[in-house]
């Protein structure tokens, strides 16, 4: 294990002993394939079109994501139109209802695996539909219940977690109750709060989100500060339900060679005729590489997708299982990825000791190593663009510290090529003329044309380039304040195993239920538990437990020396008092937990030789899984203990 001086812009840290090797990836575009493990465990590459699709058809029970449409006709025991209270097993019946239940108290014991949303079933019928929204309200305030095409479908309610955030579960749960019954002139009371900057927080959320039902005001009694909360006479209730239009969707697999994610979307939209925004898709895959993922794309009909594929194939992709679904694809939504690798012109590293004879050997070593121990977790050089002069971790830092000048400026930073996108931006930064700038950006660079765009109506100062932010989605936004943290995360887990080494100590954070984090990637928050001295001397946990956080306003950090490490590091950016939220582009960064080892599930490797001969140059194949926000060129460079992997 060793790690470079100075701050760690390239991970060094390695957790298996063996040499490792030299070779080349990526020399032909085919040795690089990734293909998306769907929510049900399919590869979307190799599924049958006959499979159930990704959106539609119903995960298995311990999967992280939408359960989907099903019709179980209408229970019987249906309670009267009239009736004012409903009992869940009568309207859902018992194995929904059951269903329910389960689902309501994993999220409620944030539990990282938990689905994050769950379908009812369909209801033909208009009043019973109005029953089943009635009921689960009144049995689970914190959730709120969505009506598409006759079907149900229930998720936590984000306006009960920001509330629960500022008031505790308990008086949230009693507001929204407070909500739904909507008796007139009535009343309630959120507890006694002294904190002033705390209290106006929570007028102004609920201003912000119920000012239409209620009317807020703080007042005191026996010197104690309490907020008061009453229904407006004619007032109109915030809807917690939603009949939604019945847009069409199509989902498809995409093929595409060596397209960024965002740049074949661009292509796509463009023929179709529909906003870029009007795709959804579960993970950005690799632009060097031959990539399968699932997509699904709003207002386009199937038949109107299967008539573009001649255009599509021209631009390097293709489309195919294309079929009707019922809602969007959501980001995150799948179970992982399957890469089918090739490593060419394998050599011994030229501090090995050992002759080319052992060759064979010495890669077998090292593919078992990790096959058993893992490797270290690292955010890829995909995370930071490492190619681009400046990465967009630096971008990201700009968008912390608010400074959207800069931020764009960076953004706009050319490579040394004279292509078109790098002319349009070298004229950007050299005239701050936005319009011809855009003039210049060639169509398959939406992001930049979007920014130039915004610019050139709004100006190229602070608030212009505000704009220019704003002009693109919020999962491009934040992207980069995104990349920023992941380069936090790099250089901590590699200043924690260099100082700490590889045992756990007291301090540390752990999840003690090592599958679900693992299964479900980067847990935004999960249960964590604090190491004891008892518990380090004793050898409780392992490294494989071992969680480190990245950035954000809702982690807290080990309670040992890396507490220190993440204060300095982000004072030494000028992030010392950083909320880690941009209120002027919407940006909000809770932060997250992730495992600081990784490891490849169903590893296969074949090692041959050129033309099949004893001299001719060594290959290696690997095929192997991972989970989602794992990266397979790190697990390759563990493999081959090489720094110079991309």
């Amino acid at each position: 294990m060793n790690e470079s001086s100075g701050d760690v812009k390239v991970p060094t840290c390695f957790i298996s002993t063996h040499a490792g090797f030299l070779g080349s990836i990526k020399t032909l575009i085919e040795d690089f394939e990734v293909s998306e493990i769907d929510v049900n465990g399919l590869n979307v590459k190799t599924a049958s079109a006959a499979r159930a699709c990704a959106v539609d058809s119903k995960p298995s029970s311990d999967l992280k994501g939408n359960l989907c449409s099903r019709d179980p006709g209408v229970p019987p025991g249906t309670p009267s139109p009239g009736s004012h209270s409903f009992a869940l097993d009568d309207v859902l019946g018992p194995s929904v209802s059951g269903e329910l239940e389960r689902f309501a108290a994993a999220l409620r014991g944030q539990n990282p695996a938990a689905l994050l949303e769950l379908s009812l079933g369909s209801f033909q019928d208009k009043q019973h539909r109005a029953n089943v929204h009635r009921a689960v309200r009144q049995r689970f305030p914190f959730l709120m219940t969505i009506s598409s095409r006759q079907e149900i479908r229930v998720q936590e309610d984000p306006d009960y977690r920001e509330l629960s955030r500022l008031t505790g579960e308990e008086d949230a749960e009693e507001f929204f109750r407070f909500i739904d019954a909507k008796v007139p002139g009535s009343t309630h009371r959120f507890e006694v709060d002294n904190d002033k900057e705390h209290r106006t927080e929570v007028h102004r959320f609920l201003n912000r989100r119920f000012g239409k039902l209620v009317e807020t005001k703080s007042f005191s009694e026996d010197q104690r500060t309490s907020i008061s909360v009453r229904l407006r006479e004619h007032g109109r209730p915030r809807k917690r339900t939603a009949e939604e239009p019945e847009d069409i969707y199509t989902a498809f697999t995409l093929r595409k060679v060596n397209l960024e994610t965002l740049e074949a979307i661009s292509h796509m939209a463009a023929a179709l005729g529909v906003l870029p925004s009007d795709f959804t898709y579960a993970g950005i895959k690799d632009k060097r590489a031959v990539t399968y993922q699932s997509m699904v794309v709003k207002k386009v009909s199937p038949e109107r997708l299967k008539e573009k594929s001649i255009e599509f194939e021209m631009r390097g992709m293709k489309v195919s299982h294309v079929h009707k679904v019922g809602e969007p694809l959501k980001l995150g939504r799948l179970r992982g990825n399957h890469f089918d690798l090739v490593v060419r012109n394998i050599k011994p590293h030229r501090t090995a000791s050992f002759a080319d004879a052992h060759l064979e050997g010495l890669v077998k070593e090292a593919v078992e190593n990790v096959k058993t121990t893992g490797f270290v977790n690292y955010y890829g050089p995909q995370r930071f663009g490492s190619c681009q002069t400046v990465q967009s971790d630096q971008v990201g830092l700009a968008l912390l510290k608010e400074d959207m000048v800069n931020a764009v400026r960076l953004f706009f930073t050319p490579e040394d090529a004279m292509d078109p996108p790098n002319q349009a931006k070298r004229l950007f930064l050299q005239t701050n003329n936005a319009k011809e700038a855009l003039a210049l950006m060639p169509s398959s660079k939406p992001r930049e044309r979007l920014m130039l765009r915004a610019m050139n109506r709004y100006g190229t100062g602070p608030d212009g380039c505000a704009q220019a932010w704003l002009s693109l989605p919020h999962g491009m936004r934040v992207f980069y304040p995104h990349a920023y943290c992941s380069r936090v995360w790099n250089e901590a887990v590699a200043h924690r195993l260099s100082t700490l080494g590889h045992r756990v100590k007291q301090g540390d954070l752990v999840w003690t239920e090592e599958k679900e984090i693992k299964e479900s990637g980067d847990a935004t928050s999960p249960k964590i538990h604090v190491v004891t001295a008892q518990e380090e001397q004793g050898g409780i946990f392992t490294l494989e437990q071992l969680l480190l956080p990245m950035p954000g306003n809702t982690v807290k950090y080990p309670e040992n020396a890396m507490a220190t490490w993440y204060q300095e590091r982000l004072a030494r950016d000028g992030l010392t008092d950083c909320r880690f939220r941009v209120s002027s582009l919407k940006l909000n960064l809770p932060g997250c937990y992730r495992p600081l080892l990784a490891v490849p599930h169903n590893l296969q490797y074949e090692l041959r030789r050129a033309d099949g001969s004893q001299d001719g140059a060594l290959t290696l194949t690997l095929n192997f899984d991972l989970n989602p926000a794992c990266y397979a060129t790190v697990c390759l460079r563990e493999i081959m203990k090489a720094d110079t992997l991309n």
